[in-house]
């Protein structure tokens, strides 16, 4: 029985061109450049363009990994998508995904683990890949967190921005990939970040529109 390892053969990356800096966050709450830098070491962040969504960023990515690889969307065999800010609760933004890129074997999953999304799907990939299951997985990270967040927060609202990247993990008979992983939760604290609207639990979604990105 052949043993197989796992790689990442490609990665590709995107982040929008609109940038919203500390110093555009200081004229839309009670907060300044230093405060941010010294809680954070975040300077600004980039924020989707009006009408572009998760699947957009993520398109971008994705088709820079499957080019790095020197693969096309027909050789994925699964797409994993991982994202708590999906373009819908349905269909599955993977769906969408799958469609726009052409990958027209590939099965497609949306996970959302929060900002451990990515190494979820990193990993879930690696264990198909390892199995023989699959040769070719696509992995992405992708979120447009500027629509859910409260931009009137300051304890939130300067941590977040928009973007995408994505790795093709692909079959190697060459020893390495994934040496080891270990995945844990902290259900607790449940309460201390919430994206109100969105579920079977619905609260005020918040809309405040951003004015200054550069």
């Amino acid at each position: 029985m052949s043993h197989y390892y796992s790689k990442i053969s490609g990665w590709g990356m995107y982040a929008p061109d609109r940038i919203l800096t500390n110093d555009d966050l200081a004229q839309m709450v009670d907060t300044n450049d230093k405060w941010i830098r010294s809680r954070t070491g975040i300077r600004e962040r980039h924020i989707v363009a009006e009408g572009e969504a998760t699947v957009d960023q993520s398109l971008h990515a994705a088709q820079q990994a499957l080019q790095r690889a020197g693969i096309t969307a027909a050789d994925l065999d699964l797409i994993i998508l991982a994202s708590s800010t999906p373009d819908y609760f349905c269909p599955p933004a993977s769906s969408i995904l799958e469609d726009r890129l052409g990958a027209t074997k590939a099965g497609a999953m949306t996970l959302v683990a929060g900002c451990t999304g990515f190494l979820y799907g990193l990993i879930t990939a690696a264990q198909f890949v390892q199995a023989g299951t699959y040769e070719h997985v696509l992995v992405v990270g992708a979120e447009t967190l500027s629509y859910v967040v409260d931009w009137e927060d300051r304890n939130t609202c300067v941590l977040f921005g928009d973007g995408a990247g994505a790795v093709v993990v692909s079959r190697s008979q060459t020893p390495g990939g994934l040496q080891s992983m270990m995945l844990g939760s902290e259900g607790s604290g449940w309460d201390a970040l919430i994206a109100p609207g969105i579920g079977s639990q619905p609260r005020k979604l918040w809309s405040v529109k951003i004015t200054n990105c550069t």
